[in-house]
């Protein structure tokens, strides 16, 4: 992969790694770190198209939470401060906050 590549365009690829795999295997075969990684994909995704979090919770109801909660597990402590903002905090920082979440995810994971 190349290391030049994009936030943007490194999210959709790692996003549809961890899809193909939970849609073949199961939510229970995701690591953490790809479970991290399908919540963010899941807040991107509805910010993105919708402007909000609302279709965030229509794909996967628990993606907030879930991603306080692997971030603190994996010590991505930026990743766990923007997802403990206010849902309304957190859309309005969103693009803001952006590069460094993938930051944090990319230092940990590599799609293979």
């Amino acid at each position: 992969m190349n290391e030049e590549m994009d936030h943007e365009t490194w999210l959709i690829e790692a996003g549809d790694a961890v899809i193909q795999k939970k849609s073949q295997a199961g939510m229970s075969s995701l690591t953490s770190v790809e479970r991290l990684i399908y919540c963010v994909w899941v807040a991107d995704y509805s910010i993105r198209n919708a402007g909000d979090l609302m279709t965030a919770g229509d794909l996967y109801e628990p993606f907030y939470e879930e991603a306080v909660q692997f971030a603190k597990m994996l010590h991505l402590h930026s990743i766990k401060r923007s997802f403990s903002l206010p849902k309304q905090n957190f859309v309005q920082e969103y693009y803001t906050c952006f590069e460094l979440i993938c930051s944090e995810l990319r230092s940990v994971y590599v799609i293979t």
